[in-house]
């Protein structure tokens, strides 16, 4: 690595803080110009569309970028990153970079990515962490030769073209899972192995309930009517004798919305007694007690992924009389607006927080229709949610990918080789 230069981010291009112009002025803010802020970058390259917007009048207050800027958080979320695909201002969270000619600004942009806990790292650990101008700029980087960045920023911004095409389709697959679930939950499946006909084209065909209209032969049942509620162990610091079995539990971050995540199991000390009382069972659903309006009342089944396992008293566990509902119907409804608009209501709210106790969850009202189209519906779902399922796989293989070879590529570990033509034709 001979050939490579040490460089330092103000030594290869200049830095700007941005700041925001007077609120108070609306005139500032009502153009078309962008005002990139943290809360705009969703992990793409590029920033391709901001919340805010601002005059050119409010240029004179503000701090122009010009296009393809490298724009680092360097207040509160440090390290959330974008580059600017318009010229336009950024908030005082933000200090960017704009490259000077004979540096590649995607060459740079993956750099810093790559070291983003260096930056992360370096901040105070304060309420609010801050990582001035002057810090930022002192970070330095060995670069490689302008056309090895060129063809190296080539290379990644191809996988990340991939990546974002890859999130694209789980945006619109998620989107017609929505309306997929919408359809089946008010409209269901007829004999005829297809949608009911709407309720405008067949009005004879739907009954309207306490939870809106339904078809006329799903019955409304209340959980706690068809099925065993329990809650969970309550943890504390002092053991009985006979408490004396250590047994992982599941916690509300492991109930996810519609399936698990196993990755962080912790173990508690119980006794006989609690594992006969609250050892899970397969097909048993799991709801959580609270948190986030949107994950309220979240639900999967348990299907026996651990062996011996219990719950925490903030998971609900309900054994459903599987005669009159399924267990994967009633994670589905309530993951459909039905059950979520109940949760919303029913729940004692706090502060983008909300929670259900367990006579709300007894008194939770489900449109239960005959076993054979419970399964006919669970079925189409479960196809959308394979389809989903795939492409985060494929997703998560990509990010990897691209994680392992910047690694490589900036590193130096892997090379890569440019002729005398394509260093004076690449292209970015």
């Amino acid at each position: 690595m001979s050939d490579w230069n040490t460089y330092t981010l103000s030594q290869v291009g200049s830095i700007v803080t941005g700041n925001t112009p007077s609120t108070k002025n609306n005139a500032f803010w009502i153009g078309e110009i962008p005002f990139y802020s943290p809360a705009d970058f969703n992990g793409s390259v590029y920033c391709e569309n901001t919340e805010r917007t601002v005059s050119e009048e409010a240029l004179i207050y503000g701090r122009l970028i010009p296009k393809n800027s490298i724009m680092v958080t360097c207040i509160g979320s440090i390290g959330k990153m974008s580059i600017s695909e318009k010229s336009g201002l950024t908030n005082q969270q933000i200090n960017s970079l704009v490259p000077f000619e004979n540096f590649e600004f995607k060459y740079i942009y993956y750099l810093i990515l790559n070291n983003i806990e260096k930056f992360k790292n370096l901040a105070p650990q304060t309420t609010i962490p801050i990582l001035n101008k002057s810090e930022f700029g002192r970070f330095a980087f060995k670069f490689h030769k302008l056309p090895e960045q060129k063809k190296i920023a080539t290379i990644l911004q191809s996988i990340d073209k991939n990546i974002e095409k890859t999130e694209a389709l789980i945006a619109k697959y998620q989107l017609i899972k929505a309306g997929l679930m919408q359809d089946l939950f008010t409209r269901g499946i007829g004999a005829d192995g297809k949608l009911r006909p709407t309720r405008d084209q067949a009005p004879e065909l739907y009954q309207e309930t306490q939870i809106g209209w339904i078809p006329k032969e799903w019955d409304v049942i209340n959980l706690g009517d068809i099925s065993d509620i329990a809650s969970g162990i309550t943890l504390n610091s002092k053991l009985s004798p006979d408490q004396n079995i250590v047994v992982p539990y599941l916690r509300v971050a492991n109930v996810q919305d519609g399936y698990l995540d196993l990755t962080e199991v912790k173990e508690v000390t119980v006794s006989q007694t609690a594992i006969s009382k609250l050892m899970l069972i397969s097909g048993d659903v799991l709801m959580n007690e609270g948190g986030d309006f949107d994950k309220l009342g979240r639900g999967t089944v348990w299907q026996g992924e651990i062996d011996c396992c219990i719950h925490q008293n903030h998971v609900f566990r309900v054994r459903v009389d599987r005669d009159v509902l399924r267990p994967y119907f009633l994670a589905f409804w309530s993951e459909s607006n039905f059950g979520k608009k109940y949760f919303i209501l029913s729940s004692k709210q706090s502060t983008n927080l909300a929670s259900i106790n367990s006579t709300q969850l007894k008194a939770y009202p489900i449109g239960v229709p005959s076993i054979d189209e419970q399964l006919e519906i669970e079925t189409r779902i479960k196809a959308a949610n394979s389809r989903i399922d795939t492409l985060n796989a494929e997703n998560k293989k990509l990010n990897k990918q691209k994680q392992g070879l910047m690694h490589d590529l900036l590193t130096g570990k892997k090379r890569v080789t440019v002729d005398e033509v394509e260093a004076d034709h690449v292209g970015i």
